[in-house]
């Protein structure tokens, strides 16, 4: 093995590049959306936020967490429904009969995880922990998407000399479903995308492509 495949950064880099880019564009949002906000402040007579302000209002808490919680339910629907349902010669698809390694009895050994060694409900709620997980995370972005949300919904109220509206009444609007929708079509759209088109397209070296020269109606990778 090479010095540069034992370094930190090579057996890490596809995590720390994601991030990279995940942190440079959170920071690029809360920057322009702290100024778009204060426009809008300033076109309704309201004081404008300090930016370290902004980071705790509902414009930036409802436009961050109505992504998030967006790209957590894709990830938690794909975890799941992918142990049962099947795409005939998608990469993104297990084989359409038979067991394959995923779906074998986990057994312990002196290297498998401690849960695994365990065993009992432990082992149970690890077997499931990708999907706990993911559901978990999207609940609560969620839940911080309509609070954000709501908040910002009584700044426009505020602004419009129109009175404030609790929570429960703010459900009722269309404004926060309109929000939670337009997310969840785009990922429930990027996931029929990559299912459908690793059946027909190939991309060589990429782990999530089938090989090159492998048959349309060739299942999984």
């Amino acid at each position: 093995m090479s010095r540069y495949r034992r370094t930190f950064f090579c057996r890490n880099s596809l995590s720390i590049v994601f991030l990279f880019l995940f942190v440079v564009t959170w920071m690029a949002q809360a920057w322009t959306g702290w100024r778009e906000h204060n426009e809008d402040l300033a076109t309704g007579g309201a004081q404008q936020l300090l930016f370290s302000d902004y980071l705790s209002s509902g414009h930036f808490i409802s436009a961050t967490f109505e992504n998030f919680q967006s790209e957590f339910l894709q990830m938690a629907l794909y975890v799941v429904l992918t142990i049962s349902l099947r795409q005939r010669g998608s990469a993104e698809s297990k084989q359409l009969e038979g067991e394959e390694e995923v779906d074998r009895t986990p057994q312990p050994s002196p290297n498998a995880p401690w849960a695994v060694r365990k065993g009992g409900w432990v082992l149970k709620l690890y077997s499931n922990s990708l999907s706990i997980a993911f559901i978990t995370l999207f609940f609560v972005s969620w839940g911080l998407h309509l609070y954000g949300s709501w908040q910002d919904y009584n700044v426009e109220q505020a602004l419009d000399q129109k009175p404030a509206v609790d929570i429960f009444a703010f459900l009722s609007e269309p404004i926060f479903w309109f929000e939670t929708f337009q997310n969840w079509q785009s990922e429930f759209l990027s996931v029929a995308s990559i299912v459908i088109l690793t059946i027909y397209l190939r991309q060589k070296g990429s782990p999530e492509s089938k090989p090159v020269d492998a048959p349309h109606s060739e299942t999984g990778k």
